[in-house]
């Protein structure tokens, strides 16, 4: 279901050309572009217009090298999953906010209903109205469906759910690129000791044939 509702979001932004985007670059990185091409069934052009529109907001991230011979960029792409999430995040967090308004307005207001037209009007337009159909002339109905109030609530607790494993996965996004980060860093100071440990050496050897000439 969340793998769904992230490719549903990146279908959004970038178009119906980039169904799966998400299935060739999720858990990896610097994913060649020609490979995506060939994947999808699309030309350079459109795969790279459909992750410019992506990387508009900072769903993905690319490298790019030069080919020696003929001199042209090939793009390796990087999905932001940690940004994709949050997009998703805020979205759910809003349309749960809208479902929370529309049960609070069931509970508390009164909704009339014409059988005819099956059109359903607020106390406020139906008393406006007289309780009359503007369309066919029909007296309004009190429409007290509690299925639509069961509806609402079962709706708001699934996407509840959903924002819950969502944040879930971020903190553990975030764990998990401090773990790299973290990883680099040693990786560095590493090759910093290496460096020092050789240039001490070559020192070392240099004092050591300076004294060699020295004694001849």
């Amino acid at each position: 279901m969340q793998n769904k509702l992230l490719g549903e979001i990146i279908t959004e932004i970038a178009g119906e050309q980039s169904k799966g985007i998400l299935e060739l670059l999720e858990n990896k990185r610097d994913v060649n572009e020609f490979l995506i091409a060939k994947k999808l069934k699309l030309t350079i052009n459109q795969v790279r217009n459909i992750f410019y529109k992506l990387a508009n907001f900072g769903l993905v991230s690319f490298i790019r090298k030069k080919e020696k011979k003929k001199g042209w960029y090939t793009y390796f792409w990087t999905l932001n999953i940690l940004k994709v999430l949050d997009l998703l995040e805020k979205r759910l967090e809003k349309e749960i906010e809208s479902l929370k308004q529309q049960l609070k307005s069931r509970e508390t207001r009164r909704f009339y209903l014409c059988k005819t037209c099956k059109t359903e009007v607020g106390e406020e337009n139906a008393l406006l109205h007289n309780f009359v159909c503007g369309e066919c002339g029909e007296v309004y109905e009190l429409n007290e469906d509690k299925k639509i109030l069961e509806l609402l609530k079962s709706r708001i607790a699934r996407l509840q759910k959903q924002r819950e494993e969502i944040l879930q996965e971020m903190v553990l996004c975030k764990e998990l690129e401090l773990k790299k980060a973290e990883k680099e860093v040693k990786k560095k100071k590493g090759k910093t000791k290496t460096a020092k440990k050789k240039g001490k050496i070559s020192k070392t050897k240099l004092k050591s044939k300076v004294k060699k000439k020295k004694k001849k």
